[in-house]
């Protein structure tokens, strides 16, 4: 990420969260700074230089925040299918 003030990649990062509607922890690793780093910008520095488009980023952080159970439990869910599978793999090839 190049060189750009606090505010203008406070504003940056809400609008990249709106329209992709991703979570901190992968707009952080999209933007290549640390997820308190995405955090603060949009919770908290934001707030000061747009409240509007703070309460929209809001908005999507809260419903990420409440669907994190599901993609957790989904997560979980997959790697044991995965592990399922790639065992069957190898116990049909090992034959």
């Amino acid at each position: 990420m190049k060189k750009i003030s606090i505010e203008e990649r406070a504003i940056l990062l809400a609008h990249y969260i709106i329209e992709t509607k991703d979570t901190v922890r992968s707009t952080a690793k999209k933007f290549g700074i640390s997820k308190s780093t995405v955090h603060k910008d949009v919770s908290d520095r934001l707030l000061k230089i747009n409240p509007v488009l703070a309460k929209e980023v809001r908005e999507i952080l809260d419903e990420n925040k409440a669907e994190r159970h599901l993609r957790g439990g989904m997560a979980t869910k997959l790697k044991y299918l995965k592990e399922k599978n790639d065992k069957n793999f190898s116990l049909k090839n090992s034959s």
